[in-house]
């Protein structure tokens, strides 16, 4: 399966990047600038793009103008988001039908802006709570609401979180046997982080 295929890029997206690719539609500098108009209005704080702009520009059609630089910034998110290296994103754009001239034009602007744009995409959207401390109470259930004996032990979780500066306490009840469950799937998680820190 194709790194396309994986990103699940539209036909719209395909279409425009297509467009991107024909010298006809855009020629050596028309097709420079709008690679790095469409990385700069990713990163600008106004987001919003220059492409109409741009005086290599002037004579491309206005619609497919802003279909291609749409179809341009899809593509270089969905990279950084993917972390796409060069053979990756050299065999997506010749599907593509660009030529390796273009690809290679592509791939230094997107190595110039890929560490900008990755810290950018990764501030979007609330983080996960990083856990500071937990606690934890053994209790017993001698009887249940129906006065039949249970004599079961379950455990009071307190997890002392913290999020984007604000501290919160996550309280819940497990059984023995949910605990074991959680603190192995723990172990497992904190194993994979490790691979990945070492890759």
């Amino acid at each position: 399966m194709s790194w396309v295929c994986k990103m699940e890029l539209s036909e719209s997206v395909q279409r425009g990047l297509q467009s991107l690719a024909d010298a006809s539609s855009f020629d050596q500098s028309g097709f420079q600038a709008l690679v790095d108009v469409s990385f700069r209005s990713l990163l600008s704080a106004r987001g919003d793009p220059e492409v109409l702009d741009q005086p290599e520009l002037k004579q491309v059609d206005q619609i497919l103008l802003k279909q291609t630089h749409t179809a341009a910034a899809t593509f270089i998110l969905e990279a950084v988001k993917h972390n796409a290296d060069r053979s990756t994103i050299s065999s997506s754009l010749e599907e593509l039908t660009f030529s390796a001239e273009r690809i290679e034009i592509f791939y230094c602007t997107y190595q110039t802006h890929k560490k900008e744009l990755g810290r950018l995409l990764a501030s979007i959207g609330r983080r996960t709570p990083r856990i500071n401390d937990v606690s934890w109470r053994l209790q017993y259930h001698v009887k249940n609401g129906q006065v039949d004996k249970v004599n079961e032990p379950f455990y009071l979780m307190s997890l002392n979180t913290e999020n984007e500066g604000s501290s919160e306490d996550i309280n819940f009840t497990c059984t023995m046997e949910q605990l074991q469950d959680l603190v192995g799937k723990l172990k497992d998680a904190a194993k994979s982080v490790e691979k990945a820190s070492q890759m």
